[in-house]
């Protein structure tokens, strides 16, 4: 590697640093900072949250192929995202690439790490939350009651701002490990197996 391909590449690496900070500062931001929330769209915003999510969360051993399989983020339905997730498609997470899938149907939604429901699936919305029920998927969504019937991340706005809740139960059916740090940001958490204990 010559020096000036030596200097690109750690270019590109602070940033992607610079980046990831302000995407995490996303998930911290607090009221006061709302003007800079409003510089970005609604949609490049849920594209930095998602990748931040995968830094959050555990999947099992058993949710890839092998050491080498990426990490697939679906997107399920009309793709409100434009090129916003573009950039996480370049990413690594644990050593894994990241690739970005998009589809109307897919036959084996399972086969996905993450799985983001458009609101346009409104209307299949239960069956497709079946058939990744017990699978490790998180699920992603953006409309209401999509926790109630098994999703286990919900984007909610709270007046400009986007803001997550979290089904912890729907989490732990599924196998993955969300962090105590993403509970934490989250506006709700529903965990019915802590309600008794």
């Amino acid at each position: 590697m010559s020096l000036s391909q030596g200097s690109s590449a750690m270019a590109a690496l602070q940033h992607r640093a610079v980046k990831s900070l302000l995407a995490a500062l996303t998930l911290l931001a607090a009221p006061a900072t709302g003007r800079a929330e409003a510089a970005a769209t609604e949609y490049e915003l849920k594209a930095a949250f998602l990748y931040n999510f995968t830094k959050f969360v555990e999947w099992p051993a058993a949710a890839f192929h092998d050491d080498r399989s990426s990490l697939r983020l679906c997107v399920l339905g009309e793709d409100p995202f434009g090129g916003s997730l573009q950039a996480i498609a370049k990413e690594e997470v644990a050593g894994r690439k990241v690739t970005v899938l998009r589809s109307d149907l897919l036959s084996d939604p399972s086969g996905c790490q993450i799985l983001f429901v458009s609101r346009s699936e409104e209307g299949r919305l239960t069956a497709i939350l079946e058939a990744v029920r017990d699978a490790p998927v998180l699920t992603v969504g953006e409309m209401e009651g999509f926790l109630e019937v098994g999703g286990i991340i919900n984007f909610i706005l709270q007046g400009s701002k986007v803001r997550f809740e979290i089904n912890q139960e729907s989490a732990e059916r599924a196998g993955i490990k969300i962090s105590s740090k993403l509970l934490r940001l989250a506006t709700r958490v529903v965990s019915e197996a802590r309600k008794g204990g």
